[in-house]
């Protein structure tokens, strides 16, 4: 019996027909919009009797491996008994850019096509044509060509034998996959309190095609307890790709260590973590370009064999085994890595590569999705992520840089670049009273001047590339597609900074959005220990009435931490008159209970100040402090100065919803307390006060929204560094006056209830 490999036509033939050189920077390629519309438009015009969007099926047998492929052909014409097969590809370059008689991989596709429609209706020959359509000016060119039956069989025989050494490694990877994912058990030799719990509810959310949104403490294993059960499902045969997305570095490595200990046990599953191409790029320069880095040009010769190698002889793709794999075949890493997101069990990557539509991950099929999960890790951070992914901005320095850069070297880049520089310069004027305005709407000239600009610099760009030229390019673009998605949910506002003003179209509320990308996988488990209150998340996230919901307690005991409430005030006016204060309390910390403390400031400034006046007074006690923009292995460093059993007390100096502040395990004694400088709350501010006002108008407390929820969330966030294990024991200590008030108490967490008033 026959291995049965169910795959598209279009899967198959991209997989085959690779060639050239990749450059991420710029491809001047219709979008899906363009494309389907151009579709659209040219199926209207066939005749009666033809036929469109015809699908087609086939069996083909090779190697002992039984490949169904199936498709949709773009149309079929019928005149007397000769029949042909269209495909329609739109374009958006000149068409004497068109390679040759068109592309070799739109002929296979529509070969293919052709032979499976010969095949079915006995036709000894068959005529293929591709229909290439300009997008802009809807100019069209059309090739055929004539087969015989005997002909296409023999090509599509010939692309199935190029895909088989693929379909086949994948399929016996598969089988033990599956048998291991079934019998694996769970890799600790006891459940700690409540991941039971949370594991059994990420499966019935997977066997039920749900979505679940889980508040689950700090401490009981989160990820494993996630990613567990995602597994047993695919051995159940519920799943077939798990996508782990994370917000940060580090929880991306506790992900990787999982499956490391998952696979110490018998499981045979692979994973890749993608990384960011400007931390993986090998050059100097993150430039896509053939004449400057030889890991792009030629790029899709080699990377079929690049594939094979790494699925053959890993299962852990880490940046690092990426890395090595990438050198050794000449293929840029980041590319790689996203090739290797398609042939994968699991991805662990951003939140961006699902979320976001300019970066997401774009070729995964509907039949995909449906077999896949996403466990969205630290959910809390998704909804200001989302409202950056979904917002867009353009300002006016960047076309006046343009204007003077282009000035006697290209006429019409110098002319629209300066006529959107008016166009700012005019807004300011409008508005010169106000640092922040609110707009109506775009004006229609404002966006027709945007589309200009976009076709000069499209053509400027295929002649000679500009790095900023390049730059303003892509943010045009992402502008005028988050156009295309304005609604109530947002709110276009201006801003002046000295001689700049920027236009923002910020997404107040990205539900929609987001309900909206995670569209059509099985299921979605939002987890975080800090996903509080759940009502809010739930919301916020895009999650409704049939989402499952999950609160676990604390599996800790109340004895194993102290709560201690300073009720000074740290609001801005009063920050200078309860320094002292602050210092005193620290002081007398160390000298009742030494140790190793975090101390979590709402900003860098304040940080600096209470650091300072520390110092004066104490140059014995040993610190570390944050600074902005460390690198990882300053940050290394930073936590690695945590030390257990100590001789003197060591304090930590660092910001609230920082790097610090979430994703750091200090297990035992490297870690004895953490102190809570304020409640967290984000700066006041225009952005702020707009998500305030929106929720306000939508019957919802628009200040919880926009500033009580995110700062307590940082506030929990910072305090779950404590307690990380049944052995952790330590002191919290949370100074402010506003956390006696009822509307914060209510936020925190059971096991901080128990508190006394310092």
């Amino acid at each position: 019996m026959t291995d049965e490999i169910h795959l598209s036509v279009r899967s198959l033939v991209e997989h085959v027909y690779k060639s050239g050189s990749i450059d991420t920077r710029f491809r001047a390629q219709s979008t899906l919009v363009d494309g389907t519309r151009i579709h659209q438009k040219i199926q209207k015009t066939y005749r009666d009797g033809d036929q469109k969007e015809v699908y087609l099926k086939t069996k083909i047998t090779y190697d002992g491996l039984t490949f169904i492929i199936d498709g949709r052909c773009d149309g079929l014409f019928f005149d007397d008994d000769k029949v042909t097969i269209d495909e329609i590809k739109s374009f958006t370059r000149p068409f004497d850019q068109l390679e040759g008689e068109g592309s070799p991989v739109h002929w296979a596709q529509a070969n293919v096509y052709a032979y499976m429609y010969a095949k079915d209706n006995a036709l000894p020959e068959i005529t293929v044509q591709l229909t290439y359509v300009h997008v802009e000016t809807e100019d069209k060119r059309y090739f055929k060509k004539k087969y015989t039956f005997s002909e296409l069989e023999t090509f599509v025989f010939e692309v199935v034998e190029g895909y088989a050494p693929y379909a086949k490694l994948q399929q016996e990877h598969r089988n033990k996959r599956n048998e291991s994912c079934k019998s694996l058990t769970f890799p600790f030799e006891t459940y700690r309190a409540g991941q039971r719990k949370l594991a059994g509810a990420v499966y019935k959310t997977v066997v039920d095609g749900k979505n679940l949104f889980a508040k689950a403490p700090t401490g009981i294993g989160k990820t494993i307890s996630t990613l567990f059960p995602a597994v047993k499902a695919i051995g159940e045969g519920q799943l077939s790709r798990i996508f782990y997305l994370t917000a940060k570095t580090i929880t991306r490595t506790t992900a990787e260590d999982a499956f490391t200990r998952m696979r110490s046990c018998g499981l045979c599953l692979n994973a890749v973590t993608i990384t960011a191409k400007d931390k993986v790029c090998f050059k100097e320069e993150t430039k896509c370009q053939k004449d400057y880095c030889e890991f792009a040009d030629g790029y899709y010769d080699r990377i079929n064999d690049a594939v094979l190698d790494i699925l053959t002889n890993e299962t852990a793709m880490t940046r690092e085994v990426i890395e090595s794999y990438a050198r050794k075949h000449t293929v840029c890493p980041f590319e790689f890595s996203l090739d290797l997101a398609y042939a994968v069990d699991t991805v662990i990557c951003d939140y961006n590569y699902i979320f976001d539509p300019r970066v997401s991950l774009k070729r995964l099929f509907e039949d995909q999705k449906k077999t896949s999960v996403l466990l969205v890790d630290e959910a809390h951070n998704l909804v200001d992520r989302a409202r950056e992914m979904f917002s867009a901005s353009l300002n006016k320095e960047t076309f006046l840089q343009l204007k003077k850069d282009f000035k006697g070297v290209d006429k019409l880049i110098f002319e629209t670049a300066g006529k959107l520089n008016s166009t700012f310069f005019s807004l300011k004027k409008e508005h010169g009273d106000k640092n922040e305005f609110v707009l109506e709407q775009l004006d229609v000239a404002f966006l027709e001047q945007l589309l200009l600009f976009l076709k000069s610099a499209e053509q400027a760009l295929l002649i000679k590339t500009s790095q900023g030229l390049l730059e303003a390019y892509f943010m045009v673009n992402n502008f005028l597609n988050i156009v295309e998605l304005l609604d109530e949910h947002y709110v276009i506002y201006g801003e002046k900074n000295k001689n700049d003003v920027t236009v923002k179209l910020f997404c107040i509320d990205p539900s929609k959005l987001l309900r909206k990308m995670g569209k059509g996988y099985r299921s979605k488990v939002y987890f975080s220990a800090t996903l509080s209150p759940l009502p809010y998340y739930q919301d916020i996230l895009g999650g409704d009435q049939e989402d499952y919901a999950l609160s676990i307690p604390s599996p800790f005991s109340n004895d194993q931490v102290d709560v201690f409430i300073k009720p000074l005030s740290t609001r801005f006016r009063d920050r200078e008159r309860t320094k002292d204060a602050i210092v005193g309390m620290m002081q007398s910390l160390m000298k009742n209970r030494p140790g190793n403390y975090l101390i979590f400031f709402p900003s860098y400034h304040y940080l600096q100040s209470v650091y300072d006046q520390f110092k004066q007074e104490d140059e014995e006690t040993k610190t570390i402090i944050q600074s902005t923009g460390m690198t990882e292995v300053e940050r290394e460093e930073f936590l690695a100065a945590f030390q257990p059993d100590q001789n003197a007390s060591f304090l930590g100096f660092a910001v609230l919803g920082g790097i610090f502040s979430e994703g750091v395990d200090l297990i035992g004694d490297r870690l004895n307390g953490v102190i809570v400088v304020g409640v967290g709350l984000p700066q006041l501010c225009f952005e702020r006060n707009l998500i305030k006002d929106h929720f306000y108008k939508m019957d919802k407390n628009g200040y919880d929204y926009a500033y009580v929820y995110p700062g307590m969330n940082k506030v929990l966030q910072a305090g779950g560094r404590l307690i990380r294990s049944e052995k952790d024991h330590g002191t919290i200590i949370l100074v402010d006056d506003r956390f006696l008030q009822k509307q914060y108490q209510m936020l925190l967490p059971q096991e901080w209830n128990q508190f006394t008033i310092i």
